[in-house]
This record gives C-alpha cells, sequence and structure tokens, in this order.
C-alpha cells in the first residue's frame, strides 16, 4: 500500500502534465513560418515547465506539492471563472485537487511512520 500511495500521485501528475502538454499543440495552426509556430509551442510549454518543477520538488517534500497543486486549482478556477462550462473546471482543477490530496495523505502517512527522533 505503501508503495502504491508513494507512486500514484506522481504518475498522476506526469499524466496530467502530458494532458496539459497537449494544449500547446495548438501553436501549429495558422499560416505563421516554423520558426514562429515552434516560438509559439514552447511559450505555451511554460504551464508544463511549472508543473514539471513543481513535481520534481513534490516529489521529496510531498507537502509542497499538497499545497502548490491545490492552490494551482484554486488559481485556475479564480482566472477563468465564466468563461468555460464547469466540465472544464473538473478537468483542469479536479484531477490538481486528488493530487493535491494525494500527496498530503502520502505525507502524512509517511511523517506518522518516523521514528520519535526525527519527527
Amino acid at each position: 500500500m505503501n508503495k502504491i500511495l508513494f507512486w500514484l500521485p506522481r504518475i498522476l501528475m506526469i499524466l496530467f502534465i502530458l494532458f496539459i502538454s497537449l494544449f500547446a499543440l495548438d501553436s501549429f495552426d495558422g499560416g505563421e513560418s516554423l520558426m514562429r509556430k515552434i516560438g509559439g509551442f514552447l511559450i505555451h510549454l511554460i504551464p508544463t515547465y511549472i508543473l514539471i518543477a513543481l513535481l520534481i520538488i513534490s516529489w521529496k517534500w510531498e507537502w509542497i506539492g499538497g499545497i502548490a497543486f491545490f492552490l494551482l486549482g484554486v488559481f485556475y478556477i479564480v482566472w477563468v471563472w465564466g468563461k468555460f462550462p464547469l466540465s472544464v473546471y473538473f478537468g483542469i482543477s479536479g484531477p490538481l485537487f486528488v493530487i493535491s490530496a494525494l500527496f498530503f495523505v502520502n505525507w502524512f502517512r509517511r511523517k506518522k511512520n518516523l521514528p520519535e527522533v526525527m519527527a
């Protein structure tokens, strides 16, 4: 169970990062030059870079992942409120809230198993 709890939020976050990265592919639409399309693609991947950095930090410090991914979910809802149907909020913020909860659960379980000297 500990291994599953350790890997589940990390794997889900990797899948979420891949999902978010798919949205950057829309930069290849249109009539711009290939260099402008690649530039737009790299700019559209900025959220991906941020999520990767947070995942790397959260890999060791689960409590940071718990806080960061929860705040990102709230930030997204506040930022785009009223612009999309409710399903979009569930599709973007929902996984962030689930991943946040899993990081917190993992952190609490690991913290609980520490010897008294380290607690």
